[in-house]
């Protein structure tokens, strides 16, 4: 039987990074946001019943994120429904996942472990952090988006510290180096005292 491990982390704090490091030890990485991204690209499970409750978020045969921001910025309601539709369909890629996977240890990469309930899904979790000076910046250097469009995120997101008091292991990103170090810690603990080794 497979580890699973949660991997979370707020906005900036070098997840996407980190997971890298994970699947370089030979873990398997379940990525959210790649999940989401396969359901909404053409053919993907999430284009037609999207398109059935909202036939303008299509575009080009795919789920548009801007035109799905549009229709819950007009309508607040249909954030509702959109979850309600592709939350079960990310749940099934993520037990497809775990079902077909063959590592010791599966992280599982989701943005919102913490605020969704993941926490319950996994056998622990780590949490990918930093100082906020650290965080901002390097979401302002992506250049993608603005500090008050970074500051709404970060508001919709559990406090950091919250999240670093709810977690089994903290990852601190401060460099690449030491970084890699506490994922290799991660690892060998986990295999240590799961009988993975």
């Amino acid at each position: 039987m497979s580890f699973a491990l949660g991997l979370t982390g707020s906005i900036g704090m070098g997840k996407s990074t980190t997971a890298g490091m994970f699947a370089e030890l030979g873990c398997d990485v379940w990525d959210a946001d790649a999940a989401v991204h396969r359901l909404y690209s053409v053919g993907g499970a999430a284009v037609a019943p999207l398109g059935d409750a909202f036939p303008p978020a299509i575009v080009d045969g795919a789920v548009s994120r801007d035109a799905l921001k549009r229709i819950i910025a007009e309508t607040p309601e249909s954030l509702k429904k959109i979850e309600q539709i592709v939350h079960p369909l990310v749940a099934q890629d993520r037990a497809g996942f775990r079902k077909s996977s063959r590592a010791d240890i599966q992280v599982f990469d989701i943005p919102l472990l913490f605020e969704t309930g993941g926490e319950n899904r996994v056998d622990a979790v780590a949490v990918v952090s930093n100082s906020e000076e650290m965080q901002e910046s390097r979401v302002m250097e992506r250049g993608t988006m603005t500090r008050a469009q970074f500051l709404q995120i970060k508001k919709n997101q559990m406090p950091d510290a919250d999240k670093r008091a709810r977690a089994d292991y903290v990852i601190i990103t401060d460099t690449i180096d030491h970084a890699r170090q506490q994922v290799q810690n991660i690892v060998e603990d986990i295999k240590t005292r799961g009988g993975y080794a």
